[in-house]
């Protein structure tokens, strides 16, 4: 409880340093004398309020000096109360990081060739019910034993590429709803199905299945009551004989309602194979031969692992590359082995893992608690949300704190606490156990909000929450979130999915109230997302969230932004990724020198981009830029952002009058793009002077790096040279489109 009162009291002191810079970097944008945020800062503590006579300082002064004075008796007390408690610093308490070598999901299984064959018997031979529906094979066995992987490992078995026509992997946790449905069908088809009625969804999938001789894995089913289980299994009635289903679960009830075929209750590892795989994992080698020196407490530590894959693996990469043997006895007496297991005895595992950690890679752990178990995450936008929760702090630039958060979600990812996505995405999710310990170690500071609604369905958050998770709902009523109103420090908003809403319905809506009268009491928010929301105009007060990092509104139906948007000087990321009814962004946007990622790609309504955008300088991400006539932006603004890098499009062409711009904009210097959209207007082949638009894309050569390039209705002649120069080497996709006259 100390602990908790000290960890809320540093949010409010962080906040209030933050309260302090902002103001000191609005100052410096209103060219006030360079020191003068300085010496008010420097005034401001000692001093009574009449430090300033301008009014809006006069109430910063008082305001601060009140929470100032408010932190000071609270850290008193705190103080106070740690030396009635008699705790001591821990001399111990700063450890080195961790080696953070990535290593393949799937690397050296062992103990499972016999269940793998056994499963892959009963799939390639037929059945007497094949006539009358799939048979369903149940993977039975306690969380952490290794389920999801069995099923991967026969699922990308060789033998089976052509003995099924179709396979289809989907996650379905305690329900299979529309989502789900969703799911299924959008791994046959390979494309995006937007509309939500579930019967609807249903059709479409037992079409896309008719006359096919599918094999589908279920991973993870909780559900044990018969009737949904029959649901469940309604859409995959129909196609051709030899159709099979894996389902995975821990509940042997669940396999005693689907089984048409006997039950693989998958056990524990042996004691040959546990040491091996946690050997592996710790030494990179199956046995403890090459170092005898820790063979006998390595045993004991495979013997606390009771047979169990996860903890082997886990406990096996946070000992990787550690030599010494008193850093393996250290794992080995740790106290935690002691403490109550709790729902599940692996927990104990996992909670010894979590415990020697390094401290930093704890904090950015217990973050993720905020994503609902089952949640496929993108590794690049955890980074970004770390980023702006200040969880990554470094003296360095900012392309090195991402590298930095790269390789610690690397290092969350060697030792299983992270794991790629079993159907094959770029995505990553936690196992529910690792998922259960994040839960577990955040406390009241994280929250998800799934089903967690008091009596009068009204969302139940501790007061003391910091981070929120809302999974979007079609519609976002006002009342669900009036509890919020009581979580004063409140940092992190995210309605999720925060990068794709593929699989949630298309049309989905927020309460106006949440907007204009909650939304502006979140004064300490750092990261807000209302990505999928059906959300046309943003309140004014936007601007009042001077402490916000993270605002994404992506895949929304805003037109414009209130100019007040380029008052939040700390915005670091700005998402309108599929803002289809985005038409312009406001010129207050260039004041944001702290912006580093403005991803505005598919949005073809934009029409222009403020003037002075290359003034940005600290931009990796831009994902579109506009060239506009008369005296708009220009191609010249690309020139001085040297660490653009990912995707960049850069359209109407048509408007640039003086090839010398193009030389300007220097992509042969970017030389982290990965991507390059270059094009001219579809509607212009008569006006089009096609010796400038020549020397324009000649001028245009990007950097060697470049994976992909798209070049859309060029009206030149001819392609430039550079487009088959074998300096492109990582060139893969290439794609000149409506170039009518060019005929080679």
């Amino acid at each position: 409880m100390w602990l908790e009162d000290l960890n809320d009291l540093a949010y409010d002191l962080d906040d209030l340093l933050d309260q302090f810079a902002t103001e000191a970097l609005r100052c410096q944008l209103m060219d006030q004398e360079p020191n003068a945020s300085t010496s008010m800062v420097r005034k401001l503590i000692p001093t009574s309020c009449t430090s300033f006579t301008i009014p809006g300082a006069f109430i910063f002064d008082c305001h601060l000096r009140s929470k100032i004075e408010n932190i000071t008796a609270r850290l008193q007390e705190i103080a106070a109360q740690k030396n009635d408690l008699g705790l001591e610093k821990n001399a111990r308490g700063v450890r080195e990081r961790l080696p953070l070598p990535v290593w393949a999901n799937k690397s050296d299984i062992y103990g499972r060739e016999n269940d793998q064959e056994a499963i892959l018997e009963l799939l390639l031979r037929g059945n007497r019910n094949d006539d009358v529906g799939p048979s369903v094979i149940p993977i039975v066995g306690m969380g952490g034993v290794g389920k999801t992987t069995l099923a991967q490992l026969v699922y990308d078995d060789e033998s089976l590429e052509s003995h099924f026509d179709l396979k289809v992997w989907a996650h379905v946790s305690d329900h299979f709803d529309v989502f789900r449905i969703k799911t299924v069908l959008e791994s046959i088809t390979s494309s995006a199905w937007n509309f939500e009625d579930q019967n609807k969804l249903m059709t479409k999938l037992k079409e896309k299945l008719s006359g096919k001789k599918f094999l589908l894995v279920l991973d993870d089913i909780w559900n044990e009551n018969s009737i949904e289980c029959d649901n469940l299994l309604s859409p995959f009635s129909v196609g051709a004989p030899g159709r099979k289903i894996i389902i995975t679960s821990r509940s042997d009830n669940v396999a005693s309602i689907m089984r048409t075929v006997p039950t693989l209750y998958l056990k524990e590892l042996n004691d040959g194979d546990c040491p091996s795989l946690f050997a592996q994992n710790a030494l990179k080698r199956r046995n403890f031969d090459a170092h005898p020196g820790l063979k006998e407490v390595g045993e004991k530590i495979v013997k606390k692992c009771n047979g169990l894959p996860l903890a082997a693996k886990t406990l096996g990469g946070l000992l990787r590359n550690k030599l010494r043997q008193d850093e393996w006895k250290d794992i080995l007496n740790s106290k935690i082995w002691e403490l109550p297991p709790g729902r599940s005895g692996i927990l104990l595992t996992l909670r010894l893992s979590y415990h020697h950690l390094p401290s930093h890679l704890k904090r950015w752990f217990a973050y993720c608690s905020i994503f609902p178990k089952g949640y496929e995450f993108d590794k690049y936008e955890v980074i970004l949300l770390w980023m702006a929760e200040g969880l990554l702090q470094l003296s360095e630039g900012k392309k090195e704190m991402e590298g930095f958060g790269r390789e610690c979600f690397d290092g969350l990812l060697s030792i299983s606490f992270f794991q790629q996505s079993s159907d094959k995405k770029t995505g990553f999710v936690m196992h529910d156990l690792i998922s259960d310990l994040a839960q577990f170690v955040a406390g009241d500071i994280c929250f998800r909000i799934v089903d967690n609604f008091d009596g009068n369905g009204q969302i139940a958050v501790s007061k003391r929450a910091r981070q929120l998770s809302y999974t979007s709902q079609r519609y976002g009523v006002f009342h669900n979130f009036e509890n919020l109103y009581e979580v004063q420090g409140l940092r992190t908003f995210l309605s999720l999915p925060v990068h794709s809403v593929s699989s949630w319905p298309k049309y989905q809506y927020l309460s106006n109230s949440f907007l204009s009268d909650l939304l502006p009491k979140l004064q300490a928010l750092w990261v807000l997302s209302l990505s999928g929301y059906e959300i046309s105009e943003l309140p004014n007060s936007i601007g009042n969230l001077k402490h916000l990092r993270y605002l994404n509104l992506s895949y929304n139906s805003i037109q414009l932004l209130p100019k007040s948007v380029g008052t939040l000087y700390n915005l670091h990321t700005l998402s309108l990724r599929n803002c289809k009814a985005l038409r312009m962004l406001p010129a207050s946007i260039v004041n944001l020198i702290n912006l580093c990622h403005l991803d505005n790609a598919n949005t073809e309504l934009l029409e222009e981009m403020p003037l002075g955008i290359g003034r940005l300088t600290n931009l990796p991400t831009l994902s579109k830029i506009i060239v506009e006539q008369g005296n708009g932006s220009r191609l010249t603004e690309l020139k001085h952002l040297f660490h653009l890098r990912g995707m960049l499009s850069i359209v109407k062409l048509e408007n640039v009058m003086d090839v010398q711009e193009a030389m300007e904009a220097n992509l042969m210097g970017k030389q982290d793009l990965d991507e390059l959209e270059l094009t001219w207007g579809k509607n212009v082949n008569n006006s089009q002077n096609e010796i400038l638009e020549m020397d324009v894309l000649n001028l245009l050569k990007p950097h060697g790096n470049l994976k992909k390039l798209k070049v859309e209705f060029y009206g030149g002649r001819s392609f430039p040279n550079w487009i088959g120069d074998p300096t492109f080497s990582e060139m893969v996709n290439l794609s000149p489109i409506g170039c009518a006259k060019c005929k080679s």
